[in-house]
């Protein structure tokens, strides 16, 4: 069995708020749909998690709905696949280097150069079973290099993908997804810090896996070997965000309008931690102002401050829609103009203010003190058997 996880409050650890004033001239870079932050406050409650140096299952590429799948190794590396009682060895050098997979009423055909293997399940990994570079397809649509261990499963007639990652691996995977480019060094640490929390402390949000890669639960992509994410993941390693001594899943969001919100303001119920409502100075002074159309008949179940509603609407229109819950209508015949500012739920990290609070100089725990209220920073560590 793993050993407990124990935390140990680091020396200087964050308690009540810093004020400290946003930079005057940031600007607010355009927002991609699919890196608005749109965490469900569900299953946020403390927990004591078995991570730390552990792994975390993340279901990947379930947007897709695949049927198929192609795994290849990822540059000079080997992964071998395991399929029911076959092995398969995937290297450029040897001439085979992919391995098809398909869905089968159940169960999954793959095919390694001319050789066919039905099985119900599918694993890959390293050459010793452990973690391994390898590229996952969904042929025609999107391919994604992952570093960890891949299982494949057939569920509902389509293919489920689950990687197992480090701990760290997932978070520097997450930073370089969630974050925007030029984002200074100490806010993508904050990032960090929010990310480890939340895979701390969020397990549980989906049935045989953890975690998923879109913004229901955080958004990722390939683990970068260098650069800001990198840097901002080691820089931090372990660290995360405690309330009344238990780590709690922090949320964040892409532009808080001015002030951060509490889960209750957008109809969300209460987790572990308060997050107690906050000024955001930068937002304040330069809000992301957004506006859109959407029919009467749409606008009927769209309502400010209801982020569940928001949420059915945007998964279905686009996020460009509703960017946030800071909005107003305005009937004009047939169709109802929203006009709002913001981007994102609201609660927690504001990510545009914290990339303004380290422009003026501001380091990742005064950035975090400030988002975070009355919160702590921990460290994640193997408790003595």
């Amino acid at each position: 069995m793993r050993a407990p996880i124990k935390l140990a409050i680091t020396i200087g650890a964050l308690t009540l708020a810093h004020a400290l004033a946003p930079a005057r001239d940031a600007r607010i870079p355009d927002v991609r749909d699919h890196d608005v932050q749109n965490h469900d406050v569900q299953n946020q409650g403390a927990r004591n998690p078995d991570v730390g140096t552990h792994d975390v299952r993340i279901g990947v590429l379930g947007l897709f709905h695949p049927l198929e799948f192609i795994v290849s190794a990822a540059d000079s590396n080997a992964v071998v696949v395991h399929a029911g009682q076959e092995t398969f060895v995937l290297e450029k050098s040897s001439g085979v280097n992919a391995a098809g997979i398909r869905a089968l009423a159940g169960k999954m055909e793959v095919r390694v150069g001319t050789r066919v293997v039905h099985a119900p399940g599918l694993t890959v990994t390293g050459r010793t079973g452990g973690p391994a570079d390898f590229l996952l397809a969904v042929p025609g649509k999107i391919t994604r290099h992952y570093r960890g261990t891949l299982e494949l499963k057939a569920a509902s007639g389509a293919l489920v993908a689950v990687v197992t990652m480090d701990l760290e691996t997932a978070v520097a995977s997450v930073v370089a997804a969630e974050s925007l480019s030029g984002t200074p060094l100490e806010a993508l640490k904050a990032q960090a810090v929010a990310a480890r929390s939340y895979f701390a402390a969020g397990k549980g949000r989906h049935s045989g896996f953890d975690f998923c890669d879109t913004t229901h639960c955080q958004f990722l992509r390939e683990p970068p070997v260098s650069g800001g994410a990198a840097e901002a993941t080691s820089g931090t390693r372990s660290l995360v965000m405690v309330y009344q001594s238990q780590p709690f899943a922090a949320m964040y969001t892409r532009s808080c309008s001015g002030r951060t919100r509490i889960p209750v303001e957008v109809g969300l119920p209460s987790g572990s931690y308060p997050y107690y409502p906050v000024d955001c100075k930068y937002c304040r002074e330069h809000p992301a102002r957004w506006q859109s159309r959407i029919s009467a008949r749409d606008a009927a179940t769209l309502h400010s401050s209801n982020e569940s509603a928001r949420l059915k609407i945007v998964r279905r229109l686009g996020w460009s829609i509703a960017p946030s819950n800071n909005f107003t209508m305005r009937n004009e015949g047939d169709q109802v103009i929203l006009n709002g500012t913001g981007q994102g739920h609201g609660i927690g990290l504001c990510q545009s203010g914290a990339a303004a609070m380290a422009k003026e100089g501001a380091n990742f725990q005064q950035i975090l003190t400030h988002y975070y209220p009355n919160a702590a920073i921990a460290s994640l560590e193997r408790a003595p058997r």
